[in-house]
């Protein structure tokens, strides 16, 4: 498997998608039923290709990622080539940015001494959707990119 297995719930919310992906790979309800039953490896498998297709499909798309922790933000634009890094640091260790005290005092506070910016770009591995995963694994949640694209105007 190239990414990580679908969960239940995630691959309930697919099943027309599911459905359809079998019925490519020729395979009818009725054989679906008995592959569970007789040859559940053979069931799992096609799972995990099923799984591996969808996240593919999906990290294609991604282009901003966000992990953000009580005193990190490390926000990602996924660009063609590269991947972007926007780096914030609070030294306040009474702020946790992920309660909206905290995000509210950051805002009040973004240009003070008690915040570190830092930027980072990193060519991609021999595959970046690989590479999205790995931090998506690390915790980074995909995004819209609102943030990272605040933090680009400000930092201009």
């Amino acid at each position: 498997m190239k990414y990580k297995r679908l969960s239940k719930e995630q691959l309930e919310e697919l099943h027309p998608e599911f459905i359809n992906f079998l019925a490519t790979q020729s395979i009818t309800a009725e054989e679906w039923k008995t592959l569970k039953t007789e040859k559940p490896e053979v069931a799992e498998e096609e799972i995990d290709v099923f799984s591996d297709l969808i996240w593919e499909g999906v990290l294609s798309k991604v282009e901003y990622l966000e992990n953000i922790s009580e005193r990190h933000m490390h926000l990602f634009h996924l660009t063609e080539k590269e991947m972007k890094l926007l780096s914030v640091k609070v030294m306040n260790p009474e702020i946790d940015l992920r309660t909206k005290v905290g995000f509210d005092w950051f805002k009040r506070n973004f240009q003070s001494d008690f915040v570190e910016y830092l930027t980072a770009s990193k060519a991609y591995g021999a595959d970046k959707n690989v590479d999205k995963f790995e931090l998506i694994k690390q915790g980074a949640a995909i995004t819209k990119g609102d943030l990272y694209k605040w933090f680009d105007q400000i930092m201009e």
